[in-house]
């Protein structure tokens, strides 16, 4: 009778960075979901416009300052995502700390924005298909803006209060993956909302 063979694992890291960890590939998977979902609202908003001879429907476009105020403010907030992510994957805590920090007062700045966004709109949600789709598309992307404020938040606190662990930095690292999700899917949206009532 033979023994059985066995494989010591115990000295192997507990987490893992990009697609080697479990985060990584959840990330993504919610990433294709999400996608999807903004995918579908802007063929919605492009459905409804082809079937119009006057777009907007008795309503100006959007007003321009904003959207595109918040636009450069997402822009620029990749930066401090990308310097948050690359410190996470350093396992640096005290740089982590501070530019996660710095995520979370950008993403704060932006939902501030995004009430000013709202009220230029130039249409009520419930005035007609127009005012309906857009405060769609500007509410899908809203919820994702604030979901993804509250775990940075989250993950702030837990820099600041909580037991370190490896996995916390694979949270920032998977946590920035997601905010540039949020940023360039803002884009073709941005150009859905302000940009094809122009044409």
């Amino acid at each position: 009778m033979t023994t059985p063979r066995q494989l010591d694992v115990s000295g192997l890291p507990s987490y893992a960075f990009s697609h080697r960890s479990l985060m990584w590939w959840g990330t993504f998977g919610l990433i294709a979901i999400e996608g999807t979902l903004f995918a579908l609202a802007i063929g919605a908003y492009l459905y409804l416009r082809s079937q119009s001879d006057n777009w907007p429907l008795g309503a100006p476009p959007p007003d321009l300052l904003w959207g595109s105020a918040n636009t450069l403010l997402l822009l620029a907030s990749l930066w401090p995502n990308h310097k948050a992510k690359c410190a996470a994957e350093a396992c640096d805590l005290p740089r982590t700390r501070v530019w996660l920090l710095v995520c979370l007062m950008f993403a704060v700045v932006f939902l501030v924005l995004r009430g000013f966004e709202f009220a230029a709109l130039n249409t009520r949600w419930d005035s007609n298909a127009y005012g309906s789709v857009v405060w769609t598309l500007l509410g899908l992307h809203t919820v994702h803006l604030l979901t993804d404020t509250y775990d940075t938040a989250v993950l702030d606190v837990l820099l600041f209060t909580g037991s370190m662990e490896g996995q916390r930095f694979v949270d920032v690292s998977e946590n920035a993956l997601y905010w540039y999700f949020v940023v360039f899917s803002w884009l073709p949206i941005y150009a859905v909302i302000y940009i094809v009532p122009r044409i």
